[in-house]
Formats: C-alpha cells, sequence, structure tokens
C-alpha cells in the first residue's frame, strides 16, 4: 500500500505505465488506443496545432509548386508525373525490404528498378510515340530514328523484362526463396498499381490540361475542407479504418468540393492553354477551337431570384455539369481510395508510407484518392465527353497520330487521285 501524501491516508497501488519505443528512423507506427472523438473537438486539443500549422506550411509550398509547373506545361507536368512515380515506387519497395536479407542478394535491389524502368519505357512509349513523331517529323535523320525506334518498341520492352526475369533467376539463393519469390510479386503489384493509374493521368494530360488539373484539383479541395471541418466540428468517427476522420468533416468537404467543382470549371475552362490538346511534345502556346463545352451559354435566372442580384442572367460552361459530376465521386467515392490506403497501412502497422512531406507523410500518402481519381476521369471524359460519332476534326487527328509521314502522303495522293475519278465516273 502506498501512502498519499495529500490526505495522510493509503492509496491503491498503480501499475507502471509502459513506454512506447519506436525504432529511429522508422515510421512504425506505435500501437495506439482507438478512442472515439464523442464530445471533444480537435481544435480543443492544442497538440494539433503544431500539426496543423506543419501540414499548413506544406500545403502551401505543394500548391505554389504545382501552380508554376502547371503554367510551364504538359512536358512539366509530365516530368512531376514521372518524379511522382519514382518516389511512390521507393516508398512502397521499402515497405517489405529487410535490410538483413537485402545484405545477402547484392543488386537485388537494383533488379525491382530495371523491372520500374522497363515498365515506364513500355507505357510512355505506347502513349507518347506518336506525338514524338509528330515533333521530329520536320527533321529526316530524327524522324527515322524515331520512327525505327516506335517499330521495335514493343519487342525491345519484352527482352529487356527477358533479362531482368533471368537476372532474378540467375540470382536465387537456398534458404531466401520465399524472401525472393515475395519481392518478386511485391514488385510487379507496384508496377500494376502505380503504372496504371499514371497512364490515365499523362492520357488526360495530353487531352488538355484542364482534364488533368480539375480532377487532381477537387481532390486537393476535398482533402483540405475535410481536415479543416473536421478539425473544427468533427465529433462523430465516420470509420473504423480511420478513426481521425469524422462525419462533420466528410460531409462538409463534400458540400465544398461540390460547390468549387461548379465554379473551378468556369474559371478553368477559360483558359485555351488549359483546355486545348497537346498533339505533340512542343512547349509552345496553344491555339485552338475550345469546342462547344467550353463555350459560355447565357441562363436567365428565375423570377423569384432576389431583386437586389446585380444580373437577370448568369454565363455558364457546359462543362460545368461535368464538372459536378467529377465533384460528386472525388467527394463521395475518391476519400474509399484513402481509406483503402489506411487500411494498407494498419496491415503492415506504419503510420505514413514515407517522412517526404512534411505533416503529410509519404508522396503516396498523398496519392492515395489521386490515383482512383485520374482513373474515374479519363473514363468519364471518353464516356461522356469525347463525341461518339466521327467528326472531320477527329479523322484528321487519328491520321495524324497513327500514320507515319509517307502513309500520310500516300493518302493524300490516294484521296487525291479517287477525287479526280469521281467526276470521269459520274459523267
Amino acid at each position: 500500500m502506498q501512502k498519499d501524501p495529500g490526505s495522510g491516508g493509503t492509496s491503491t497501488p498503480t501499475a507502471a505505465t509502459p513506454r512506447l519505443r519506436r525504432r529511429k528512423g522508422s515510421n512504425e507506427a506505435p500501437p495506439e488506443v482507438e478512442k472515439s472523438n464523442g464530445d471533444n473537438l480537435l481544435i480543443n486539443d492544442r497538440n494539433k496545432y503544431k500539426s496543423f500549422l506543419i501540414r499548413a506550411y506544406s500545403t502551401v509550398w505543394m500548391i505554389g509548386g504545382f501552380t508554376f509547373i502547371i503554367y510551364m506545361g504538359h512536358l512539366y507536368i509530365w516530368a512531376m508525373v514521372v518524379v511522382i512515380q519514382i518516389f511512390m515506387a521507393k516508398e512502397l519497395f521499402n515497405l517489405l525490404r529487410r535490410a538483413s536479407e537485402d545484405r545477402r542478394l547484392p543488386g537485388f535491389r537494383l533488379l525491382n528498378w530495371h523491372f520500374f524502368f522497363t515498365a515506364m519505357l513500355f507505357v510512355y512509349g505506347r502513349i507518347l510515340s506518336q506525338r514524338l513523331v509528330n515533333t521530329v517529323a520536320s527533321d529526316k535523320v530524327l524522324y527515322k530514328l524515331v520512327s525505327r525506334f516506335i517499330k521495335y518498341h514493343m519487342v525491345t520492352c519484352y527482352f529487356l523484362y527477358i533479362a531482368g526475369f533471368m537476372w532474378f533467376i540467375l540470382t536465387l539463393k537456398k534458404k531466401m526463396y520465399k524472401y525472393q519469390f515475395g519481392q518478386f510479386a511485391w514488385t510487379h503489384m507496384i508496377l500494376i498499381v502505380v503504372f496504371t493509374q499514371s497512364s490515365f493521368t499523362v492520357a488526360n494530360i495530353f487531352e488538355g490540361i484542364f482534364w488533368f488539373l480539375l480532377p487532381a484539383s477537387l481532390i486537393i479541395i476535398n482533402d483540405i475542407a475535410a481536415y479543416i471541418f473536421g478539425f473544427f466540428f468533427g465529433k462523430t468517427p465516420l470509420i473504423k479504418l480511420s478513426p481521425k476522420k469524422t462525419w462533420e468533416g466528410f460531409i462538409g468537404a463534400s458540400v465544398a468540393t461540390i460547390i468549387s467543382a461548379f465554379f473551378l470549371a468556369n474559371v478553368l475552362g477559360r483558359f485555351q492553354w488549359l483546355t486545348c490538346p497537346r498533339k505533340d511534345l512542343s512547349t509552345g502556346w496553344l491555339h485552338c477551337d475550345p469546342g462547344p463545352l467550353f463555350k459560355p451559354e447565357s441562363f436567365a435566372l428565375p423570377v423569384w431570384f432576389p431583386e437586389w442580384f446585380p444580373r437577370r442572367e448568369i454565363s455558364i460552361l457546359p462543362v460545368q455539369w461535368h464538372a459536378v459530376c467529377l465533384g460528386l465521386f472525388a467527394s463521395i467515392i475518391a476519400p474509399f481510395g484513402g481509406f483503402f490506403a489506411s487500411g494498407f497501412k494498419r496491415a503492415f502497422n506504419i503510420k505514413d508510407f514515407g517522412d517526404s512531406i512534411p505533416g503529410h507523410g509519404g508522396i503516396t500518402d498523398r496519392m492515395d484518392c489521386q490515383m482512383v481519381m485520374a482513373v474515374f476521369a479519363y473514363i468519364y471524359h471518353q464516356s461522356f465527353v469525347v463525341p461518339q460519332n466521327l467528326s472531320l476534326e477527329m479523322i484528321i487527328d487519328q491520321i495524324l497520330m497513327n500514320l507515319t509521314f509517307e502513309e500520310q502522303r500516300a493518302l493524300y495522293t490516294k484521296l487525291g487521285q479517287i477525287i479526280v475519278d469521281r467526276p470521269l465516273r459520274e459523267s
């Protein structure tokens, strides 16, 4: 029994509270006792203010850098996507890495990156090959080199992969089979996850920066709004996978994202730099016919609308209605990418995928919802935005994108001959 110095009596013995330890340099999460938010607002937790300020500071820098890259154009955005892919792959490779086993397998880490860059060459070679041809069409030497590269692109990638496959087989060591085959499977899963979404992202970029920027911005807006609404008003837990996420943050962010989508599309849709598709890999300014989606239409306000409002009609871009659909997905469905990542991190007992972004974790922590959104944005654009019936411009674009310069000249000659012969046949 312990004596209570304040009362002169005795008190029951108290158990010593064990101290939680973390390995130095590790992102392993210490075990937490899950607490429901109940009536406690995060705003009342003074320790959260430091995290809030760090997160806000990092967010400002990221938004500033993102805005600058958008201004620079398509190629720089693509380069940003490549850098993000490399960081994501590095963070995911490290999840199952064991230093003791790697020391016994010299060069095994290099094999992962061999598969990574082979997949990058394959994916981007298929997506950007014809745009590369359009870029060098005026230079005969470069045109021949690029044409030769495109012709043998698939077989080159195949033999690079086979080389990596043989490398893997030749490095197998006794008592290390399970670890090596686990790493082999894990590497391929990472390549599928990273390059599937990135291929859709790059396709969105070259269809027009608008179709990349709007979906990405909506995810950023939803993430910031969910954090702010949850910080100041969050009481009701949303999902057990993420105890800090609340219904108040989820609902508030959904409303803010949908409203932002409608008005943000009106702003972004008025810049040809953002709406014009890029047919080559140059960096010059773009000028094009924006199409009916980006041409404003006037709508008369209803009679019951307040008289103090200065206008009786408003100007709306048709693309704003599509933006609302993207906003709905970004606020209701895309967050499940974050929930999936939360469950994934719990399975590996880690707090974050990395620590490259102060207050946010790793690059992968910021890309979980973006991956889901990029795929949906591309599918939505191809299904509901791109005209299903072929127009003259679409046919010409297909000719320029899929035929070599010699084939285009042959087609031009053949069409000319058909047009010349037609009046003779009709007469």
